[in-house]
């Protein structure tokens, strides 16, 4: 945690990567591990198919429908099926022949015995969880649950009860020698340790009083350097009145959950204090995780399903259920994107989702917002159909200005096609995502554009992104004379390509091509003829002109 600016904080402190490698001992957890560690608040075994001693791989999100892909000792969460439909008993089959170990799946007051017989047949442990349980929480409590750990002490923080991050801040700081705090990645203080022989500076006294590291000119860039590195990263102090801190990052997977500080030298930390506090990462894992479920869990319960409804994994009428709101209700997705140099797209998207939320919810009171991947999707319930653009515009540009001017982020803003019911969210939220490509491919060919954008708006340019990722403009697919020209220019510096592309997109004109160019009409006039004749290209051809001008318009699109 760092402090408020002052003549000696203000001052860049040393910044070390502490290098933090397992043994390659390192032991894998089991099965049964796995399952003794999140408790049974996470996993019941049905049957245990006799793997439990097995040690397991990775954990496997499978939806409805999907391949099954191969997965040696690994785990397979079930979303989507009925546990009783005859999709999931194959699929349990199928897990099997896959190499997978165990099959999770929700009961929902249904009876397992088929399923349980199947499981028994095949060898596969049967467990289930929860009803309200998120796949994608329970993914990340798997995940953290069966990481080996770095040192030989694996059990040091397993006496603290899951959720009570004061105890563990004082057991971590016990372990490491001197004073931490766990935060979020925005920098709010969740918990502190209060250990008495243990002292703080004022930045750490400022911290705890205010709930929040407080704002000084170089925390950005040292928040940056702890959620990058896998391993400690040691802040050395610049001044005597101020400690020195070591931090790590808090992970579930890539998803950055938090970060813990430590003091090192009032008094100063054990010897290889880096491997403690590795060991305390993993552990706080599993404990912001389920602080993070507990906080508020009808509305996480109701994020996981619009996460599965925006990937179109789940059936509208059960989304509708979670969501509080009518199949048949109209909507349509956002996505915000944080940008700039050297933004953390993640640690930006955590920073800005509570803000989007509020704007949203101002919009209507089902609104729901969801981070994913370092953007956030907002899901805007309408009044109608046809919702009016300008009001939806003005929402998006007012969000952006705000977020501006409150966080110091720019974001781009994609507006979804509007959604007559649930049933068509998957296809608003791949919208978005096209209209984000077209801001985000703008914004990075230094092109004049506004930051926010709907479908209607920028409808043309989705097009060409369309057809360009179906593989009109890979190199295999090129046109003879498309390909040739590039290949000449490139050898020769000339222009022949963007001279085409622009007589072509000025339907012949040649002056209003050369005003373009800002050449000669007779330098245009004379280009397209040797085009035509160094090329073997038929400008009187009308397939061959469109094939042509298209290709060279996605080339420039993608390029």
């Amino acid at each position: 945690m760092h402090g408020r600016s002052s003549p000696e904080s203000s001052i860049p402190s040393a910044t070390f990567v502490v290098p933090v490698e397992p043994p390659a001992d390192a032991p894998e957890r089991t099965l049964g591990g796995v399952i003794d560690t999140l408790g049974r608040h996470a996993l019941h075994v049905i049957t245990d198919g006799g793997r439990l001693p097995d040690h397991v791989g990775e954990v496997v999100l499978h939806g409805p429908g999907e391949p099954l892909p191969a997965a040696e000792s690994g785990i397979l969460l079930l979303t989507g099926n009925p546990a009783t439909h005859r999709q999931a008993i194959e699929t349990v089959r199928g897990a099997a022949a896959a190499g997978y170990r165990a099959v999770v799946v929700k009961a929902f007051g249904d009876d397992l015995v088929r399923l349980t017989q199947v499981a028994d047949e095949t060898r596969v442990a049967l467990l289930t969880t929860p009803d309200e349980m998120a796949w994608r929480h329970l993914d990340a409590l798997i995940s953290s649950s069966k990481k080996p750990a770095f040192s030989g002490d694996t059990d040091r923080f397993a006496a603290i009860g899951l959720g009570d991050l004061f105890a563990l801040a004082n057991a971590i700081a016990s372990s490491v020698g001197g004073a931490i705090t766990i935060e979020d990645p925005t920098g709010r203080v969740i918990a502190y340790s209060n250990l008495p022989h243990q002292d703080i500076d004022e930045i750490r006294r400022l911290g705890i009083l205010g709930r929040q590291t407080p704002d000084r000119p170089t925390n950005y860039e040292e928040y940056q350097a702890v959620l990058r590195s896998e391993s400690p990263v040691y802040f050395e102090s610049p001044s005597p009145e101020y400690a020195s801190r070591m931090a790590i990052a808090v992970r579930a997977g890539s998803e950055a959950l938090g970060l813990i500080w430590v003091l090192t030298d009032r008094p100063p930390v054990v010897a290889r204090a880096e491997l403690v506090l590795a060991d305390a990462a993993r552990a706080t894992t599993l404990h912001l995780l389920r602080a993070r479920g507990q906080r508020d869990p009808e509305r996480a319960r109701r994020t996981e399903a619009l996460r599965l409804l925006l990937d179109g994994a789940v059936a509208p009428r059960s989304a509708a259920v979670q969501l509080g709101i009518k199949p048949d209700t109209p909507s349509v997705v956002l996505v915000i994107a944080p940008v700039g140099d050297n933004v953390e797209p993640i640690l930006a998207a955590s920073r800005i989702v509570d803000l989007v939320t509020l704007y949203c919810e101002a919009w209507h009171s089902s609104a729901l917002c969801v981070t994913d991947s370092g953007v956030v999707y907002a899901l805007l319930p309408s009044r109608t159909v046809d919702e009016p653009s300008p009001r939806l515009l003005k929402l998006a540009q007012d969000l952006a200005a705000t977020i501006q001017r409150s966080g110091h982020l720019d974001v781009l803003v994609g507006i979804g096609s509007c959604a007559a019911a649930l049933a068509d969210v998957p296809e608003s939220r791949a919208m978005a995502d096209r209209v984000l490509a077209v801001l985000s491919g703008r914004m990075s060919r230094s092109e004049p554009s506004a930051r926010v954008a709907s479908v209607e708006q920028v409808r043309t340019e989705v097009v060409l992104r369309t057809v360009a990722n179906q593989g009109a403009a890979v190199e295999s697919q090129l046109l003879g004379p498309v390909r040739a020209i590039r290949e000449h220019d490139r050898l020769h510096g000339t222009e022949y390509a963007e001279s085409l592309l622009t007589y072509l997109s000025s339907f012949g004109d040649a002056v209003r091509a050369a005003q373009a160019l800002n050449i000669h009409e007779n330098t245009m006039r004379y280009r397209i003829r040797r085009i035509e004749t160094m090329f073997d290209l038929s400008l009187e051809d009308g397939d061959e002109i469109l094939a042509t001008w298209l290709q060279l318009r996605l080339l420039r699109l993608i390029d």
